[in-house]
């Protein structure tokens, strides 16, 4: 069992940067891949940036991140993050934070990003 508690999201002017926090509670290991998603009003959930494990490593981002966010993760701390730059008004959504094992998946409950033009 893992839990995951998203924070760092509010209103930021286009242009501006943020910077949210993933803390991971529980059952939780460096061997867990990690992922930000968003999820608009009206849109499906989607991947934004994805880190693997300790075991593999790497990492991934949405072409619309790619250059713009940073995904990092800190094991000693239980926290993964997300810096957001160049914030465009495209990017309002609620951001939630994700932990996958072998299959098993995890959710946090989001944090608000909104982007004012």
């Amino acid at each position: 069992q893992v839990q995951l508690v998203e924070s760092g999201g509010g209103l930021v002017q286009a242009g501006g940067s943020l910077k949210l926090s993933c803390a991971a509670s529980g059952n939780f290991f460096s061997l867990h891949s990690m992922g930000w998603y968003r999820q608009a009003p009206g849109k499906q959930r989607e991947l934004v940036a994805y880190i693997g494990g300790s075991d593999v490593g790497g990492t991934n981002y949405a072409e619309s991140a790619k250059a713009r966010f940073t995904i990092s993760r800190d094991n000693a701390k239980k926290m993964v993050f997300l810096e957001m730059n160049s914030l465009k008004p495209e990017d309002t959504a609620v951001y939630y934070c994700n932990s996958e094992l072998h299959g098993t998946y995890y959710w946090g409950q989001g944090t608000q990003v909104t982007v004012s033009s």
